[in-house]
């Protein structure tokens, strides 16, 4: 095992007092406890639906703590699912039932939304584009393309009348899952702004408990979102150049770079120590832009003893 993957956090497995579930998702690993979730995040990284052979040191650490920071600022105006953060990796609050739908909104033409329009579509999720756009141009306002989200592959883009049509979500809850995400995206820009960056395009999930709409999981993070550089954003624009961003795109283009898309019978490349560090770095580049603050590394020492520990004491307390 290399020094890197012994300072990072690969997998949990705990057993609780009082767990009921357990759920590996790509990059957190979940604990049901009675009517509460608790949330690790793990140093794992996924790129178009995969998680990738090698852990990044402080990344998850980066994303609960970005995530606690965005949802703690919109807690006031949408109510969000987060009770406590026992540990720098571990968020805790209600369990919900989840929506089978992931709320992406975009305002620009970048990612995914910019391939498809190179391919000569001007209809996304339902959506209509603009003609004349080029590659991260800003829509004339933000569209929200929503995706049905998958256990297992890819997640399917889905236009707001067939999620409607095929009952996943009841209009008028949808249409509540729209309103927040707008504000959502509001505030988030709003705050990207102050910190000199334009968020660019995230995605929002929810969920329901007792007849409630919370939002549910991280937001805002590097893993969710991509943020542009504001400085020199309209000059760069104006000569056809890349934008400079913050976000996990850096890691797709590698993937493509060497071959790697996740299409059948493509073959990941293992990733060197040397973009492993370049890619951690970035992520804790992101967090101190984003918050303003210093980034404090955690014990690294025995993540594991340290992250249950601080679990069990929480519960023991609840």
């Amino acid at each position: 095992m290399s020094s890197i993957e012994e300072r990072a956090l690969i997998e949990t497995n705990f057993n609780l007092p009082g767990q009921t579930n357990f759920y590996r998702g790509k990059v957190r690993d979940v604990y049901t406890i009675a009517d509460q979730l608790v949330m690790v995040a793990s140093d794992r990284i996924s790129s178009f639906d995969h998680v990738l052979p090698r852990p990044i040191p402080c990344k998850g650490q980066v994303l609960n703590q970005i995530a606690a920071h965005f949802l703690s600022a919109t807690a006031e105006a949408v109510p969000n699912w987060v009770a406590a953060h026992p540990d720098p990796n571990v968020t805790a609050g209600h369990a919900c039932t989840p929506y089978r739908v992931e709320m992406v909104i975009r305002g620009y033409c970048t990612g995914h939304a910019w391939r498809t329009y190179k391919a000569g579509d001007r209809l996304l999720c339902g959506v209509s584009l603009p003609e004349g756009m080029r590659e991260n141009d800003a829509f004339p306002s933000p569209i929200i393309t929503p995706a049905t989200k998958a256990e297992e592959g890819h997640d399917e883009d889905i236009s707001r009348e067939e999620i409607i049509r095929q009952g996943i979500v009841p209009e008028k809850e949808y249409l509540q899952l729209e309103a927040y995400t707008r504000k959502l995206f509001a505030i988030g820009t709003q705050m990207a702004a102050e910190r000199g960056l334009i968020l660019v395009d995230t995605k929002y999930e929810f969920g329901k408990k007792d007849g409630k709409i919370f939002l549910i999981d991280e937001i805002h993070t590097p893993d969710s979102s991509r943020y542009f550089y504001q400085d020199g954003y309209a000059e760069r624009q104006a000569a056809g150049e890349r934008q400079l961003q913050l976000s996990k795109e850096f890691v797709r283009e590698w993937l493509m770079e060497n071959g790697f898309q996740g299409k059948e019978g493509q073959v990941m490349p293992e990733m060197p120590d040397d973009f492993v560090q370049m890619v951690s770095d970035r992520y804790i580049k992101l967090y101190e832009i984003l918050t303003g603050k210093k980034f404090k590394k955690a014990d690294a020492a025995n993540i594991q003893n340290r992250i249950e520990k601080n679990i069990v004491s929480f519960l023991s307390k609840n």
